[in-house]
């Protein structure tokens, strides 16, 4: 079985994760969605808010795992027997960022990271605008899944 990681803190979970997602379930037998839990991290929803967003989300795929973490990915790849490590790119800067930890992941152990382009309808998408929109009451609902909601 073919399985992919796709780690992040999911703050909450935007358009471009959930293209990801959709896009990765047709390149692996599972995707495993895990959000890093980092107690040096202040987060504007729970953990247990982030995971019912994706849960919900992908309710109706069952190639979709949504777990939690702590550590280090390749470590918890390891675990998970995960192969892979799905990483989303939405510019130059993402691939520079990203390049550099595939490398050292790849030094540390054989789990290799697949990097897929985020369409480009929702580039410009990141965790940290939809909460600027979110605290400044703005409509948040055209960047994320219908599933994330502010009580």
């Amino acid at each position: 079985m073919k399985r992919a990681l796709f780690p992040g803190s999911f703050d909450p979970i935007t358009l471009g994760h959930y293209d990801i997602i959709k896009r990765g379930i047709k390149l692996f037998d599972e995707v495993v969605v895990a959000i890093g839990i980092n107690s040096e991290k202040s987060y504007m929803f729970s953990l247990k808010e982030r995971q019912g967003f994706i849960e919900e989300a992908f309710k109706d795929e069952p190639k979709v795992k949504v777990v939690t973490y702590e550590g280090l990915t390749i470590d918890f790849c390891k675990v998970i027997n995960a192969q892979f490590i799905l990483r989303g790119l939405r510019n130059p800067a993402d691939f520079e960022f990203e390049k550099a930890i595939a490398h050292t992941n790849r030094k540390l152990s054989k789990i290799e990271t697949v990097f897929l382009l985020t369409a480009a309808q929702t580039s410009y998408i990141s965790s940290s605008i939809v909460r600027d929109v979110i605290r400044n009451n703005g409509d948040f609902s055209v960047l994320v899944p219908e599933s994330v909601s502010v009580k």
